[in-house]
């Protein structure tokens, strides 16, 4: 079976935000970082080229495919800010009605700035994924 294409790399995180061209989107995610620390009590680690991320688990599926995934994080695209924080197996929607202007992907939410939600509700989002995450799979500190 192939690996994922998102792995963790030794690249610094600091950098990364570092050189984010985009003065709000900088900020914005300076400001991420701090939330998905406070949250996690985890240092992040870099998953990839473009995604930050926080805390990891080992999953093994019933068609055998197994592998290693961030356990929450984020990436500052250029469209977007995208959070890794609803691991797609529940329902949030009682946190999301508290959340202001996104958009929802599979497992993933989309917002343009921070400026358009409640920081408190991405905090709780935060939580909520990761105790969901783990009553499946084994979570752990990258």
């Amino acid at each position: 079976m192939s690996e994922n294409k998102t792995q963790p790399t030794t690249a610094s995180v600091e950098a990364f935000l570092a050189g984010i061209e985009h003065p709000t989107r900088r900020a914005d995610a300076a400001v991420l970082d701090r939330i998905f620390r406070e949250v996690t009590g985890w240092r992040p680690k870099m998953w990839g080229p473009t995604i930050i991320g926080y805390g990891q688990y080992h999953y093994t599926y019933d068609s055998g495919r197994e592998g290693d995934s961030l356990a929450t994080g984020f990436s500052p695209r250029k469209a977007n800010l995208v959070l890794y924080i609803m691991p797609g197996y529940t329902d949030f929607g009682h946190i999301l009605s508290d959340l202001g202007k996104h958009r929802l992907g599979k497992s993933c939410l989309y917002i343009n700035k921070l400026a358009d939600v409640d920081t408190d509700a991405i905090k709780r989002l935060i939580r909520a994924g990761l105790d969901d995450l783990a009553t499946r799979w084994p979570v752990t500190a990258s």
